[in-house]
């Protein structure tokens, strides 16, 4: 029995097996080893609106609405109040002084290079808006109309821009929200001025949350996908990932005292960041009519005496998940550039292929540079791997004999390959662990090709304009699949004719996926294959072992 091979069978199954627990858990739903996040069930929000209902216990509130989420009032048409910063072309609609349209400037639209990749819209075709407003009665909310107050739009060379829009008085309070942005950032400072002009304390709650449809904008395959739903995070439960599915049904919310909501998707990032509060906070994910979904928080507010004001802060996110935009906003929030459950070892890598960028100036040399690194760091082991292989392929001829000659005696067979080992000092396994260490290692480097927005409309050279988009040609992933039966050739040929067989169907199977993966990632696995068959090819020379294997 070739125990070697079966060992690397056994490897390769568990990598596989490690790799789905991975794609279950990052769409929210049970890993292999362990439950889903738990959420708590709630009854769902009044229909129509939007607008959430209070949490429990939330004190006073204003005469004949103990806690209820008002009723959306009839309104005159709103107006589009278009923003212009560095970064960002934004509409702010007088209906709640609601965000409804996020352009990137720095970023194209996948399906039309010519226009800014779009976050926020809200058209009959697509709705992606951020909303805030106060319940606990009827209160100032999204549907609530909202005046400018006059200012610059344009954030022109200035380094910040502030844009503020003031509600009437309604059930005796007064909002004013002002959105403040910053030169070179996607996170926008909000602020919330809430003034009690009523003749009775209230204590109002705020509801800072993100509504869109279920449209997921990533262009995977069948044979890769990234995650795209809600991610709610606070101190207790970290990092939690939902599916719009997952709350199809009926609401969920989760009780925490601090973190933050989003909604991510490959590359990019929508979220409202609250800066601490005293009180509880209360995250919740519902479906909306027409097929819309709400992710959010409630925040408590301070009880407000007639004539008194509070303020509420927090940060609204809008943007790509770049690492030095993530990093610092918020405890936990750069987990919204998801590496997973290699997340570890993915981070230094990245950090790594940045710095060889600075060096290079191209993201696709960077790829290669970095590949080269990490053959060079664990050559020790590769090359040990590759002697043992090699070793075991100089006595493939008299393995071949020896299972013919004791074909039908198994304990015979064995106790020959054992002393044929032994004599030869060949360890079966030694090549194995090897490929053990570096497996944690090559899955962490495609989930970092994989969620890298800095590789999205990144080019290399020639026909390679986008290393995040498949190779238009097909030529990368056909280099790659001719290498890896160039490797098949170098290994030493097993022995068992279906075995044989077997090496060779499967790097033609495996390769089929890397026809639809990103050109980053083909590059990646190519520049390994051939550095890989070099070092392969050098040790079996030096070792005198003949360079090529005949198929079986």
């Amino acid at each position: 029995m070739d125990i070697r091979r079966s060992i690397l069978w056994v490897i390769f199954t568990a990598s596989v097996i490690f790799l789905y627990n991975s794609w279950l858990r990052s769409h929210g739903e049970a890993g292999l080893f362990g439950q889903a996040p738990s959420v708590t069930a709630s009854a769902p929000a009044a229909a129509g609106s939007g607008v959430p209902t209070a949490m429990a216990g939330a004190g006073s509130a204003a005469p004949g609405a103990p806690g209820a989420a008002p009723v959306a009032k009839a309104s005159a048409p709103a107006v589009l109040t278009d923003v212009r910063t560095d970064l960002l072309n934004l509409k702010i609609s007088s209906r709640g002084a609601s965000v409804v349209y996020a352009g990137l400037r720095d970023y194209k639209s996948q399906e039309d290079s010519s226009k800014p990749m779009v976050l926020f819209d809200d058209t009959p075709s697509r709705t992606y808006v951020a909303q805030s407003g106060l319940v606990g009665g009827d209160y100032p909310n999204h549907e609530t109309p909202m005046t400018l107050v006059p200012g610059p739009l344009d954030m022109g060379s200035g380094k910040t821009l502030t844009v503020s829009f003031v509600s009437p008085v309604q059930g005796g309070l007064q909002l004013t929200r002002s959105y403040t942005f910053h030169r070179g950032s996607y996170a926008i400072d909000v602020r919330d001025t809430v003034v009690n002009k009523g003749s009775t304390a209230v204590e109002p709650q705020l509801y800072l949350q993100i509504v869109r449809d279920d449209d997921n904008p990533s262009k995977g395959t069948h044979f890769y996908h990234t995650f795209y739903g809600a991610a709610l995070y606070d101190n207790a439960s970290k990092f939690q990932k939902f599916e719009f599915k997952d709350f199809q049904d009926q609401a969920k919310t989760i009780q925490a005292s601090d973190g933050w909501a989003a909604v991510v998707q490959q590359y990019f990032a929508t979220a409202w960041l609250p800066q601490p509060y005293q009180g509880p906070r209360e995250f919740y994910l519902r479906k909306l009519p027409g097929g819309l979904y709400a992710t959010g928080v409630m925040l408590h507010l301070p009880k407000l005496a007639p004539g008194a004001q509070e303020q509420a802060e927090q940060k609204l996110f809008v943007g790509p998940e770049l690492q030095q935009q993530v990093e610092g906003l918020a405890p936990g929030f750069e987990l919204v550039r998801d590496y997973g459950w290699v997340t570890i070892i993915a981070k230094p890598l990245f950090w790594v292929l940045q710095q060889i960028h600075r060096v290079l100036g191209n993201w696709g040399w960077s790829i290669i540079g970095l590949t080269v690194l990490l053959k060079l760091a664990f050559f020790p082991l590769t090359a040990a791997s590759y002697r043992s292989m090699a070793r075991m392929k100089a006595v493939g001829p008299r393995m071949t004999a020896l299972r013919e000659r004791h074909k039908d005696d198994p304990q015979a067979l064995n106790a020959a390959m054992v002393e044929m080992y032994r004599k030869e000092k060949i360890n079966p396994l030694g090549g194995c662990l090897p490929v053990v260490i570096q497996i944690p290692v090559f899955i962490a480097l495609y989930w970092v090709l994989l969620s890298s927005v800095e590789l999205r409309g990144a080019p290399w050279l020639g026909w390679i304009h986008d290393l995040s988009a498949k190779d238009p040609f097909y030529v990368l992933p056909l280099v790659m699949t001719g290498t890896s039966f160039l490797q098949v050739k170098l290994n030493p040929t097993p022995p068992d004719p279906m075995q044989a067989r077997l090496m060779w169907i499967m790097p033609l199977a495996f390769s089929v996926m890397f026809f639809f993966f990103p050109a980053g990632l083909v590059l990646y696995w190519l520049t390994n294959n051939i550095f890989s068959i070099a070092q392969q090819w050098f040790i079996n020379r030096k070792m005198g072992v003949p360079e090529f294997s005949s198929a079986k």
